[in-house]
């Protein structure tokens, strides 16, 4: 299990996971996790306890093959919906977009500045969204959002070529913290690959070729009843016909690795729009909040995004 995957690197990773969870989230013993350890499974020892970064325990059960692991049941209930007819993904949809934002060495009241969703650009709407206030401590933005999906595949060759380049390229995704993603040639250096750093690294590779291209952050929606906040990107990328279009690269890659029965959907990767992504301002290795207060942690931005129809 332990070779199948890359561990984050010391200077990304954050060991905040006890044994009993990682026991959980693998199900598996104690005997397990001292395997795995043997195997190069790095840890903190806090209190007599060892401690293990989340998403080295995620990728860990996502690649074990084991079938019960609370990552591999989690992946297939998050792409349930990439096998079925992709009709749905075109329809309005409608979300009660809810976001807390925390900053937790607050140096006093302050602006904020958010990433707020832009539903508009790929013609979606939205209702309320009020700016946050200052404040000290935290803020909250709430609106109503709709989103629709469309077809629009690429209509260049080249970018179609590039796209399956990268998508041939063998890169293994794996659950990476946001800040690593950022650092896109590391990751890919290690064979390994995510939403945000394959955006970057193939918005990259438009522009190479000419484009006009940005990785640009959104919310990925619907996911186990709302209340996750998935970091979600994709490249956004002027075609030859001059239209802007999305390239959802991950999702691609994913729902690839799921089944052979989500052609449709990764073909509607390419090009298209889907309403199960809300875009942001956000550009694709950017935060979606900051707080003016002058503190040197960063903001957390937490996301309740829930279907209203």
């Amino acid at each position: 299990m332990a070779k199948s995957i890359e561990f984050i690197p010391a200077e990304y990773s954050e060991k905040t996971q006890p044994e009993s969870t990682a026991q959980e989230m693998l199900r598996c013993g104690p005997a397990d996790i001292d395997r795995l350890v043997d195997a190069g499974l790095p840890f903190e020892l806090r209190s007599g306890t060892r401690h293990f970064d989340v998403s080295d325990l995620y990728n860990l059960g996502m690649y074990s093959g084991r079938g019960n692991t609370q990552p591999e049941l989690a992946f297939r209930m998050l792409f349930r919906f990439a096998g079925r007819p992709v009709d749905d993904l075109l329809r309005e949809k409608s979300w009660d977009f809810k976001v807390t934002l925390e900053c937790t060495e607050c140096e006093g009241e302050a602006p904020w500045r958010f990433a707020a969703p832009d539903a508009a650009r790929f013609g979606g709407r939205q209702s309320g969204g009020e700016a946050p206030r200052a404040s000290a401590g935290s803020a909250r933005y709430e609106a109503t959002i709709t989103t629709l999906g469309a077809r629009t595949p690429l209509v260049s060759t080249q970018l179609r070529g590039i796209t399956r380049d990268y998508l041939d390229s063998g890169y293994r995704w794996q659950m990476i913290p946001v800040a690593m993603q950022a650092d896109h040639r590391l990751v890919h250096s290690l064979g390994a690959t995510s939403c945000i750093a394959a955006s970057l690294l193939l918005a990259e590779r438009f522009r190479a070729a000419g484009y006009q291209a940005e990785a640009k952050r959104g919310w990925f929606c619907g996911v186990l009843g709302g209340a996750l906040d998935l970091p979600h990107a994709c490249v956004e990328v002027v075609d030859d016909d001059g239209a802007l279009r999305t390239v959802d690269i991950a999702k691609a890659q994913l729902a690839a690795r799921l089944s052979p029965d989500t052609g449709a959907f990764q073909e509607l990767c390419l090009g298209s729009v889907y309403n199960k992504v809300i875009p942001s301002t956000a550009s694709g290795n950017a935060s979606f909040g900051h707080h003016e207060c002058g503190s040197r942690k960063p903001v957390e931005v937490r996301a309740d995004v829930r279907s209203l129809s």
